[in-house]
């Protein structure tokens, strides 16, 4: 029974992959942010615009462990080629820290900007909505990675 066990945590340490699950991770936070916002927008119940703050801070944390992840992988799986797709997920994973850093930097030093009718207010929902389209291209640009390497996996065999 032990050997089993073992073969198993060998087999699962063999095959975990870092990158996606932090990719999933923040990429999977941010549309339930999303959702959360448009359920505050209309009525402005405090319980969900501060699961909106919550999921955007998390999101913040794991942005930074999927870039340097995928900086790995992309190093050593792929000998760093300088391909557009590359190019494009290393650009889009900035401006996606980026805009998680600003929104949670504005939520933090303004805490009622949801409940305020300025500038910021407005800025803060499009920068929030704006996360939406980035990871959505994250994750098609590494789905087409995956594929093209599942399709040169099996020319291989």
């Amino acid at each position: 029974m032990a050997g089993k066990k073992m073969s198993l945590f060998q087999e699962m340490k063999k095959t975990f992959m870092l990158h996606a699950i932090a990719a999933h991770f923040s990429n999977g936070l941010i549309p339930v942010a999303i959702l959360y916002l448009l359920l505050t927008l209309p009525g402005g119940d405090p319980y969900f615009e501060h699961t909106v703050e919550h999921l955007i801070i998390i999101s913040l944390l794991a942005i930074p462990v999927s870039f340097v992840s995928g900086l790995y992988e992309w190093k050593t799986k792929y000998n760093a080629a300088k391909g557009p797709v590359f190019i494009k997920k290393i650009r889009l994973s900035i401006v996606l820290f980026v805009l998680a850093a600003l929104t949670v930097f504005i939520r933090f030093s303004m805490p009622d900007v949801m409940y305020q009718q300025g500038m910021m207010h407005w800025l803060y929902i499009v920068m929030l909505f704006a996360m939406l389209p980035i990871v959505t291209l994250l994750g098609h640009y590494g789905g087409k990675l995956t594929a093209a390497a599942r399709q040169a996996a099996g020319r291989r065999k």
